[in-house]
Parts: structure tokens; sequence; C-alpha cells
């Protein structure tokens, strides 16, 4: 009776026939797709990038003006205005081990990063001994849950 081998990643192997060479193109003529590499002579087709109708450049349209540039720019995007909150957690200033929570005791911890823009600290977490937040944004339900533990929040 043969023995079974295990199956690993040292004897993993394709089934026979079923890899195929890629083509190799553009290697002289005695490879069969030599010269203009299987692409013809001209036309958009031939070219590289523009893959020809219906392909290659997003929103061309034979030439005609896109609809893109065809109609008018209207409304307004508030997003190169918006500020975006650094978000830490209530649990884990339970964690940091420090009676007075400041922008640099996060960011020296590693919860915060100096430069990406305000901190907000929300009430994810239970906190049970008393805190002092100074120049932070602290959440409603963050606050209250400091305060109830005997701690206070200075903006």
């Amino acid at each position: 009776m043969a023995e079974t081998m295990k199956l690993g990643l040292d004897n993993l192997s394709p089934a026979p026939g079923s890899h195929r060479d890629r083509k190799r193109l553009g290697r002289g003529p005695g490879s069969g797709q030599g010269k203009t590499s299987g692409k013809g002579h001209k036309g958009s087709m031939a070219r590289a990038g523009h893959g020809g109708p219906g392909g290659g450049k997003p929103g061309f349209e034979g030439g005609q003006m896109p609809l893109a540039r065809r109609l008018p720019k209207r409304g307004f995007n508030n997003n190169q205005f918006r500020i975006e909150n650094q978000v830490v957690r209530l649990g884990d200033l339970e964690l940091l081990g420090a009676d007075e929570i400041t922008t640099e005791a996060l960011v020296a911890a590693g919860l915060a990063h100096g430069a990406k823009g305000p901190i907000k600290v929300l009430s994810n977490g239970d906190v049970s001994r008393a805190l002092t937040v100074r120049g932070l944004k602290v959440s409603a339900g963050a606050r209250a849950k400091i305060e109830a533990a005997g701690g206070r929040v200075e903006e």
C-alpha cells in the first residue's frame, strides 16, 4: 500500500497543465510576439495608456466636451475647513496612572498625536478615581463620569 504524503507548503505544486507561461511581448521575431507585440499597427489600441473606445481614460467622450466639464460647479463643501478631533476613551485615562490629564501627558503615553488636531475625551469606559482633565475637549457623558468620581474638568 502506497504511503500518503502529508500536504505542506514544501510539496505544493500546480496540477499538470493548469499553469500557462505569460506572453513575453516584444522579444524579437522568433517569439511570435515581436515588433508590434500583438497590437497591430497604429490606432488607439496600439498606444500605451489609452485603451481605445470604452477603455482607458475615465470620462473621455471621444473628444466631445466631457459631462463633468459641461455642467456648472454648484454648492459648498466644508471638508477643507472641518476640524477632526482625536478621540481618547475615558477608560484609557484610567490606565494612564496620572492624576492630571493634559495634552502633553496623552502624547507622551501614545494615546494622541501632537500635531493631528484637538483631543476630545469620550465616555467609553469608566473612571474610578479623581482625575483633573486640563485643556482638553470633553463630551457631556465623560464630564459627568469624571465629576461623579470626584474629579474635575478645566477647559
